[in-house]
């Protein structure tokens, strides 16, 4: 082991990317090559049998009925919030801790967004969180099963049916995760996702997809994504809609990249837990995993204090890393005033939180090299003092 042994640098010409996508399509690139020409040889660049297909697989990947194919991830939560009939004078409570675009889908409904705080180990949502916000404004409650890992959605969707309020998980970075042997997404009446291409499933271009057991939900979803339309027919709008439609040819991509995700995931489990060991003893926290939850790992997060300097170092290194995310969404300006206190857990994590290289090709050298680099600048972790 690295650690055993004296320390030694490597050649500052082998950088560690954040992430590696040429690593990852590189044994794929015929499979890939051949779905590509398949779609141009059919003819059928919107909807038709890729997308038809991948629906069904991802469907059956997720454990429920139905799988309806959009633009994007974005798209997914604003598609199912009008096709839930959330709009202007609604809340719906989600925690501020998570890309904009879970709170920018809420205000594109003309709903209110209701942002509550995350649990300081795990950074997701409660049910003690989202139940000390619900009141009779709430028409929605949106699960962000952030960095990979699954919020407690057995328990929030039981506390908001007592109330008969909707949940949607966004699981945009949780594609195969479970919580007690169940895949993130379907557990609410809807899980939405994102394709894009750095997601543990990610397409080639933009892409998202909703999946569900409610089979008028489904059918609502189709005709929102595709104009309106009536069922069926190509110039008859039933309802106002949107144009939000997986391309084929991301759906082919898609497909070839399917088989690959559980073995891919395992990568990424493989490599949290070497981080965590490597890590051990150090100044450095990694977000806990909640209990009873097998995480996807999309991000690798950790907690230091004096975040720049660290990041700095290990760029110095060679060494890529990211924040996810540094200003809690109350805090942005669009959403300034739609959070009812300060949310500290959220609002101190933000200052401390730097995400890890991660990706499922990652070589043990890799890892050893960021664990050094970090073990180098945020020092050994300091010993208790215990009371006389």
């Amino acid at each position: 082991m690295l650690l055993e042994q004296p320390r030694r640098r490597t050649r500052a010409a082998e950088p560690v990317p954040f992430v590696d996508l040429d690593a990852l399509h590189e044994p794929l690139t015929e499979e890939l090559e051949r779905a590509w020409s398949r779609v141009l040889q059919s003819r059928s660049f919107i909807g038709g049998f890729e997308v038809a297909a991948f629906e069904q697989d991802w469907a059956e990947y997720c454990g429920t009925k139905h799988a309806i194919g959009v633009g994007n991830g974005t798209d997914a939560i604003t598609l199912t919030l009008r096709a839930l009939g959330i709009g202007p004078g609604d809340e719906v409570i989600l925690p501020t801790n998570t890309f904009v675009a879970t709170a920018e889908a809420i205000v594109l409904t003309g709903a209110r967004p209701r942002f509550v705080d995350v649990d300081p180990q795990t950074l997701l949502v409660t049910t003690e969180h989202v139940e000390a916000a619900m009141n009779e404004r709430t028409a929605a409650v949106i699960i962000v099963h952030l960095y990979g890992n699954v919020a407690d959605a057995e328990a929030i969707v039981d506390a908001a049916a007592r109330r008969g309020i909707p949940v949607i998980e966004d699981a945009a970075q949780a594609h195969g995760a479970t919580l007690r042997g169940r895949r993130a997404g379907s557990f609410g009446v809807a899980g939405c996702f994102s394709f894009y291409p750095a997601k543990n499933l990610g397409a080639l271009g933009d892409g998202g997809a909703v999946i569900t057991n409610d089979g008028e939900l489904a059918d609502r979803l189709r005709s929102a994504a595709n104009h309106g339309r009536a069922h069926g027919s190509w110039y008859e709008h039933d309802a106002l809609g949107t144009n939000s439609r997986l391309d084929a040819l991301q759906a082919a991509f898609l497909a070839v990249k399917l088989p690959h995700l559980d073995g891919w995931n395992a990568s990424r489990r493989n490599i949290a837990r070497m981080y965590r060991k490597l890590l051990l003893g150090t100044q450095c926290e990694i977000v806990r995993e909640p209990d009873e939850t097998e995480g996807v790992h999309h991000l690798l997060v950790a907690r230091v204090a004096d975040r720049d300097r660290v990041r700095d170092l290990l760029r110095g290194r060679g060494i890529e890393t990211g924040v996810h995310y540094p200003v809690p969404c109350h805090m942005q300006p669009p959403f300034a005033g739609f959070a009812d206190e300060p949310l500290t857990v959220a609002e101190r994590a933000a200052s401390e939180i730097v995400s890890l290289p991660m990706f499922p090709t990652m070589s043990p050298t890799q890892m050893e090299r960021v664990a050094l680099a970090l073990r180098d600048a945020v020092g050994a972790k300091k010993p208790s003092r215990r009371r006389r």
